[in-house]
């Protein structure tokens, strides 16, 4: 992600940004399998893609901010392999050379910092995708927001994220509000629950969804029990035993789904029975699989979608599978792809950051793999945003009943 510092050069200011995104892209792209895929828009890979149409020439850079590496590396790698997928392919189809900066958080919100700060002082970064958590954007968003840079996040989902304070920030799926009320609702009219566990995993990610599922379910006189557990904690057996056999649901808002499967694994060792429900954080089928689990999630199954064919098969041939979890860094990566050219069109074939900004701030895609349009509202949230319910069969991902 590209952060400027404080003192960076004359013309930085502090703009609003949203994400201006004048049409999409037929074809998505997705992301899966390891950092070490095809790189090729990518600076740190050392090599950048060149469009062949023709258009007006635009050379800038985007940073990409997320985790690449340690236990939530997989989702983060797989975000950033959408992204380099969105940039490679409009490369190739306005003209345009706009390279991909990779910036690893390691979901750490002082190393964000970190990389911000080098970012900051980087004039060829233009705008971010990401960060990527909650916690990474409280660090690494007053960095930006000095800079004039926007952020289009594809993932971070806190109420808080826009109530203001980062006016540079914003986001192509909905806050945690909402997903914690449309998956009580789910819980309460669908699967018709009685008595639910909630199990935080202590990030702010998930308490800030928990705090909003739990009073929910009470309203529906639903029986609820909570607890909290550290993501780096790998032994559940203590917690699975608190689990009565009466519990249909076990909710867990965790950000690491290979913890979720461990936990499911040790439900499974003692008999409990109650269906895991996991937020955005556990949908990773690569890392959880545990048959019977619900899971919500910010973008639809494209997979499923016959229109989408190529572009799934475009993504697996460069990275093989993936999961939904970093589809939606596809749109967000296209807004500020849109941004950027905008700018250049408008302007010089070197982009200025407030002007993409401006651009990013006035995004109306009509179109999108998310299934509706991309509009933002001025606080920085996609206006109408929405979850989709997943179930687990078979080991196999597929819409859950409505």
């Amino acid at each position: 992600m590209s952060l400027r510092t404080q003192g960076r050069a004359s013309g930085r200011r502090v703009t609003a940004r949203a994400l201006m995104l004048g049409g999409v892209v037929a074809a998505l792209a997705l992301i899966a399998a390891g950092c070490g895929g095809d790189d090729s828009s990518s600076e740190a890979a050392g090599t950048t893609t060149s469009g062949s149409s023709s258009g007006k020439p635009c050379d800038a850079s985007i940073g990409v901010l997320t985790v690449l590496t340690g236990a939530a590396g997989p989702q983060g790698r797989e975000m950033l392999h959408w992204a380099q997928l969105a940039v490679d392919q409009f490369n190739e189809e306005n003209g345009t050379d706009i390279k991909v900066v990779e910036g690893d958080d390691q979901l750490d919100p002082a190393q964000a910092a970190t990389v911000a700060q080098e970012w900051a002082s980087n004039p060829k970064i233009v705008a971010v995708v990401g960060p990527e958590s909650d916690g990474t954007v409280d660090s690494a968003g007053p960095i930006l927001g000095k800079a004039g840079l926007a952020m289009v996040s594809s993932t971070a989902t806190s109420v808080r994220l826009t109530d203001g304070k980062y006016p540079t920030f914003y986001r192509v799926i909905p806050p945690d509000s909402l997903q914690g009320s449309q998956d009580a609702e789910y819980m309460i009219d669908t699967l018709k629950v009685k008595k639910v566990f909630v199990i935080d995993d202590q990030s702010a990610y998930s308490k800030g969804i928990a705090d909003v599922v739990v009073p929910k379910l009470k309203d529906a006189d639903v029986d609820v029990s909570t607890d909290s557990v550290s993501q780096n904690n790998t032994d559940y057996s203590a917690l699975v035993s608190k689990i009565a056999d009466d519990t249909d649901v076990v909710f867990l808002p965790w950000m690491l789904a290979a913890n979720a499967q461990l936990f499911g694994d040790q439900m499974a060792e003692q008999g409990k029975k109650a269906a895991i429900f996991g937020s955005d954080g556990v949908f990773s089928p690569q890392d959880f699989h545990v048959d019977g689990s619900y899971l919500s999630t910010f973008s639809p199954d494209i997979q499923s979608d016959s229109k989408y064919d190529d572009l799934v098969k475009e993504f697996e041939d460069r990275y093989g599978q993936f999961g939904a979890f970093g589809l939606t860094t596809y749109p967000a990566t296209q807004v500020v792809l849109e941004a950027v050219k905008k700018a250049c069109d408008e302007g010089s074939s070197t982009p200025d950051v407030d002007a993409v900004a401006e651009n990013v701030k006035n995004t109306n895609i009509e179109e999108s793999v998310l299934g509706q349009p991309i509009e933002f509202e001025s606080n920085g949230e996609m206006k109408d945003a929405k979850f989709y319910v997943y179930t687990i069969k078979d080991g196999k991902y597929e819409i859950a009943p409505s």
